[in-house]
């Protein structure tokens, strides 16, 4: 089934101690935003991505994808982003052409999902309207007071939710400009169509597909790369 992007590479990267913006970085030898263009765009199922980005970046991603040759396969069009995430996939929403009916929502610093994960969300998304990528929660999860313990949650029921996310549009253009409406924020996009009485499918996604938001998180991504690169080959 044929599907729509918005893919944030707006950010200021606080906790990466770095200048640039995070998807502006490289990891291993390509520029961190470039894994998630090159992933989605190998998908033909894909048929236009919105690429919201900081004003200041604009120009820089402008001529980044008109070199790369990427749009010369999909076309890719480019927003700019507002004061905080939401505001930022609500440009992308905007932008979005709408004949596919379906929408996934990706953050350009997750640059290790799968193309299989991508699959079986679309597959999801089209079933129920809204689909989210998840995997369980590994660790033990305690609420805190004051520096103190009130109880352990128990984990059975808790998921780490990922993106990409999917959508109808009809389903999340609504929720978003309900929110905005209301000044509801959400702290994801699926968060944003539960708020407002929607159900959310969940897909088993991977613990590699981490979000960069640390410089150890990009060691992380490296090491994962490498050791795609060694199964790819065969060693």
């Amino acid at each position: 089934m044929d599907y729509e992007l918005v893919l944030l590479a707006a950010g200021q990267s606080r906790r990466m101690a770095a200048s640039t913006n995070k998807i502006l970085l490289r990891l291993l030898d390509r520029p961190v935003i470039e894994y998630s263009l090159a992933t989605f765009l190998q998908d033909k199922n894909c048929t236009h991505i919105v690429l919201v980005v900081e004003k200041s970046e604009q120009q820089l991603l402008e001529t980044f994808i008109e070199e790369s040759g990427f749009s010369q396969t999909t076309p890719i069009t480019i927003v700019v982003g507002g004061k905080e995430r939401q505001d930022s996939v609500y440009n992308g929403l905007e932008a979005l052409k709408g004949k596919a009916g379906f929408v996934l929502i990706h953050d350009g610093a997750r640059p290790l999902i799968e193309s299989k994960r991508i699959h079986h969300l679309v597959s999801k998304t089209v079933t129920t309207g809204a689909a989210i990528i998840a995997v369980p929660v590994k660790d033990t999860i305690k609420c805190v007071q004051h520096q103190f313990v009130e109880k352990t949650i128990p984990r059975e029921a808790l998921w780490q939710v990922q993106t990409p996310q999917g959508f109808s549009i009809e389903t999340i253009k609504k929720a978003h400009q309900q929110a905005k409406i209301e000044g509801f924020h959400g702290t994801d996009d699926a968060s944003l169509v539960e708020h407002y009485g929607g159900k959310v499918a969940v897909v088993t996604g991977s613990y590699e597909n981490i979000k960069l938001t640390t410089p150890e998180d990009m060691v992380i991504g490296e090491v994962i790369l490498l050791k795609r690169s060694k199964n790819k080959d065969g060693r």
